[in-house]
This record gives structure tokens, C-alpha cells and sequence, in this order.
């Protein structure tokens, strides 16, 4: 297995940070603009598109600020996904910074995928 590289991307995003939460931790707020279907159980999610299916483990979850996933086929590694939440403290612009892992000639479709990801999600938000 080679090794996988880190990189990491932010969007502004015009939702509030407790409204944004939700969808990146409730099954059906990931439902809406992440995957086909997500079901949950404790920390462990299933994550279904088309006809695959994926799971994750919830690692860190910190109210409106992150939660921090890792998938189980990357168990015993240190990888991950993350999503962010950040409020400019003067401006209070909200910003999403998503961390994520791809093979080195995989980082830039992994980036084209989560920004047509993060495009549905605003378009679910309004923004």
C-alpha cells in the first residue's frame, strides 16, 4: 500500500455554524449531500452510494466546531477525514476546511470531488 497524502481545502460558506454541524454529523444531514443513504450506529456510520458501501468511524467531535472521521478500511493508519468549522472573529465569515488523504495521483480528483460535494451542500443551504 502506498502511502497517501495529506492536503487540505476551504470554502466560505454562508450557513451558521450550528446549522453547517448537522450536516456533517447526523445521518441525515450526510444523507442530503454526501451520500445516497447514511445510517449510524454509536460512532460507526455507514456511508451507501449506488451500490457500494463504505464505513467510518466518528473519532472527534467537537459541537459546531469538527468532526473528525476515519474510514475502516484505514484502520491502523493515520488516516482521515475532517470536517472544520471556522468563524472569522471580526468579519464572522464561516469558513469549512475539509482534511482528507488521496493517493498522490488521485489528490487532485479527490479535490474536484469534494468541491462538487461541498457545491451540493451549499446549494442544499441556500448559500
Amino acid at each position: 500500500m502506498s502511502n497517501k497524502i495529506k492536503y487540505q481545502l476551504e470554502f466560505p460558506v454562508k450557513a451558521s455554524p450550528q446549522l453547517l454541524y448537522e450536516y456533517f454529523t447526523s445521518p441525515s444531514g450526510l444523507s442530503e449531500w454526501f451520500a445516497d443513504n447514511v445510517n449510524s450506529r454509536g460512532e460507526k456510520y455507514t456511508f451507501i452510494w449506488d451500490d457500494s458501501e463504505e464505513e467510518a468511524k466518528l473519532l472527534v467531535e467537537r459541537a459546531y466546531e469538527k468532526a473528525k472521521y476515519k474510514w475502516l478500511e484505514d484502520e491502523g493508519t493515520d488516516y482521515f477525514f475532517e470536517f472544520r468549522i471556522i468563524v472569522d472573529e471580526i468579519t464572522k465569515d464561516v469558513s469549512l476546511v475539509i482534511t482528507d488523504f488521496a493517493e498522490e495521483d488521485e489528490v487532485e480528483e479527490a479535490k474536484m470531488l469534494w468541491e462538487n460535494q461541498i457545491d451540493a451542500l451549499r446549494h442544499i443551504l441556500g448559500a
